[in-house]
């Protein structure tokens, strides 16, 4: 059995002298194969989440092209199957385990809702517990796999304090940007500045009417004075921690996450999930070969953000007000009865026949990375979810934010500071207006004062 201390001091050692670096450039994989001649068997264990899961995959995917790597990937069966169908045939499913992981069924939160996705907002609570419930039979897997790692979500620490009482090694990983965690653990350090003394606000803060939102973190700070059980205070947890993201872009927020934690930043890239070329003959990807490059904006809010009503006509009259071809994905929650809600009957009467062939409108999914990519696709408007950010970057499309919740309204700050997009700034009251949205389009796809916001997303 492999020292897998040894390996952890050994990925820390190799850079005692910087607290943040790439994977890619670091020499991660190196490190990890010289401390042991044998096969390490990491345990990957992700939140319920799609934004969770996938950089997770990605992560050991990547780890799994070593030759010294087994990765047991942990997560309950409703979120393992999909993967289980793309892994039928590829290379990776000799080197990536999957480990079910088995909640207790409810009424309301029978197995169908054991992931996030689809999930009733209202529900979300009860996942929390229903996962941290489980502790049990997480505990007979550690025990049964013997894992010589575990790489938990920094949601996670109860299973990774687990692990620990068994002498395995962790180190965690943070799926959503560093400059969210910076800010977060700024207000952690310093309650009495209430977020108003961070050293960056100059460029990452909320506005007027997202107080709200400050407030919660504000509390949960608070919350975890008394608790410390975020891996950040954590003692027992390694000193490096994980995080999804490029250095290049998120360098001075690192070097001050890293100066106040005490811990090692290692940033493992975008961890973009490719696209899938099976969907290369699909009738979306048919309906962009007809249009003209950089003419059409993709629309997508992520898979665990439910529209209002309110919001969902004004994105389509502020379509209406733009000449701009799109492609707008709409997603509902699961009715735990199977009611299904009718695309048409959700916007306004007439919308479609109106917009005809310059909109596609599409219920429930769409393959994003493959949409991303094509070259008709001038434009992104996003909720600004840390995965969807990596995902535009990487293909070179503009961002026109619509920051909606949690992080994503502090990485449509970085979004704009990097200059890779233009934010869509709603009313006083926070509500999205039809004009400013038509507005942001034209000017990130088409008008010249947009012009270095798109030279600058298609060179970062």
């Amino acid at each position: 059995m492999p020292n897998s201390t040894n390996v952890i001091n050994g990925l820390v050692n190799d850079h005692v002298n910087t607290h943040t670096t790439n994977l890619h450039d670091n020499g991660l994989f190196n490190v990890l194969s010289f401390e042991t001649q044998n096969t390490l068997r990491i345990l990957m264990f992700p939140w319920l989440a799609h934004g969770h899961v996938s950089p997770f995959l990605e992560l050991a995917k990547k780890l799994a092209n070593t030759k010294n790597f087994t990765i047991y990937l942990c997560s309950t069966p409703i979120i393992l199957t999909p993967i289980k169908k793309k892994f039928e045939g590829d290379n990776n499913s000799s080197s990536i385990k999957l480990v079910e992981l088995h909640l207790e069924e409810s009424t309301d939160l029978p197995s169908s809702f054991h992931t996030t996705n689809g999930l009733p907002p209202h529900l979300l609570t009860n996942l929390f517990q229903a996962l941290i419930n489980s502790l049990p039979q997480f505990k007979n897997i550690l025990d049964h796999l013997k894992p010589d790692l575990l790489i938990p979500d920094l949601l996670h620490q109860w299973a990774a304090d687990a692990a620990l009482e068994r002498h395995i090694p962790t180190i965690d990983f943070v799926t959503s940007s560093t400059v969210m965690t910076c800010i977060f653990y700024h207000i952690y350090k310093n309650p009495q500045g209430k977020g108003n003394d961070f050293p960056f606000i100059d460029s990452i803060y909320y506005r007027p009417y997202e107080r709200h939102h400050l407030e919660v973190l504000i509390s949960y700070a608070e919350y975890e004075h008394t608790k410390k059980e975020y891996s950040f205070y954590n003692n027992k947890s390694s000193d490096t921690v994980l995080f999804k993201g490029m250095k290049d872009i998120v360098g001075k927020y690192s070097d001050y996450l890293s100066e106040m934690s005490g811990k090692k930043i290692l940033h493992v890239g975008p961890l973009v999930q490719e696209p899938n070329q099976d969907d290369e003959n699909s009738f979306i990807i048919k309906w962009l070969n007809g249009k003209s490059e950089k003419s059409t904006i993709f629309i997508s809010f992520g898979t665990e953000y439910y529209m209002s009503d309110e919001e969902r006509e004004e994105i389509a009259r502020g379509l209406e007000l733009t000449k701009v071809n799109f492609v707008w994905v709409v997603r509902f929650p699961k009715d735990p009865k199977g009611k299904e809600i009718k695309l048409e009957e959700s916007l306004p009467t007439g919308f479609l026949t109106r917009v005809g062939d310059r909109g596609l409108v599409l219920n429930g999914w769409a393959p994003q990375a493959k949409i991303l990519e094509h070259p008709s696709i001038g434009g992104f408007v996003s909720h600004c979810g840390w995965n969807s950010v990596m995902e535009s970057m990487k293909y070179g499309v503009p961002i026109i934010a619509m920051p909606m919740h949690l992080d994503q309204l502090i990485n449509s700050r970085l979004v704009e500071e990097v200059g890779v997009g233009i934010e869509v700034i709603r009313s006083d009251n926070g509500k999205l207006l039809k004009g400013t949205f038509a507005e942001v389009i034209d000017k990130v796809v088409i008008k010249e004062d947009g012009k270095s916001v798109r030279m600058k997303a298609e060179h970062e």
